[in-house]
């Protein structure tokens, strides 16, 4: 899924925090809407069907723990992110929105940046627990909670990174990755890395998995070939 093709629903009754928020995850090409308040969230939650939606706990008419248990009771919103705001201490808003359904928590105050790199965290999370835990692509058999890859009943050992680049390659087989879509899926925000890192994990691969099952597409990234 592109970050134009993800919603995510930000609900706080601080229009500061409705503006400097939404404005940096719109900068990152995600769809942002917008709620005030908790029953209006919970509306726009119904409507919208969102990917991710970021609830404050305490606001006016309903508060976020009431609305999250309603956006939880809706067919439609059973796998949706949902992630609350928190105030530094409140522990106990903690406990109750994770008994309300809440996948995650945010603590406040923080910085647009840093919600924006914890929210790229969590969409990659949710895209990870699309793919299959384990599948078969050709001659290679990839176990993605054992970061396990078996060739023709021979197991090979791989770094970890090379494992996850292998993975996200391996998932879409002819599909081109392009080189920011591989440093987002497989670095994230963990370091700085540049284009030259994916050329020598993929030159790694090539020896460990064969030549033939990656393709250079010159100037955009790279695919896999069964």
């Amino acid at each position: 899924m592109k970050k134009k093709d993800i919603k995510i629903l930000l609900v706080d009754d601080e229009p500061d925090i409705l503006e400097i928020v939404g404005y940096n995850l719109t900068s990152e090409g995600y769809q942002v809407i917008t709620a005030e308040n908790g029953s209006e969230g919970v509306k726009k939650a119904k409507k919208e069907l969102p990917n991710l939606i970021i609830l404050d706990v305490m606001m006016p008419e309903m508060d976020g723990i009431e609305a999250c248990e309603l956006i939880r009771k809706h067919p439609d919103l059973q796998n949706t992110l949902v992630v609350f705001l928190t105030a530094r201490g409140e522990d106990y808003s903690q406990v109750a929105g994770f008994d309300a359904g809440a996948d995650d928590y945010i603590t406040k105050p923080i910085k647009p940046k840093v919600l924006v790199s914890k929210v790229k965290a969590l969409l990659r999370r949710f895209k990870e627990e699309e793919v299959a835990d384990s599948f078969k692509i050709g001659n290679l058999e990839i176990n993605r909670d054992e970061y396990k890859i078996t060739s023709k009943g021979k197991e090979i050992i791989l770094p970890r990174k090379e494992f996850e680049l292998l993975s996200l390659l391996a998932s879409k087989p002819g599909k081109v990755f392009k080189r920011d879509e591989i440093l987002d899926s497989v670095w994230g925000n963990e370091v700085v890395v540049g284009g030259r890192t994916i050329d020598v994990h993929i030159r790694k691969l090539r020896e460990k998995i064969g030549d033939d099952s990656f393709k250079t597409i010159k100037g955009v990234g790279y695919k896999f070939v069964d």
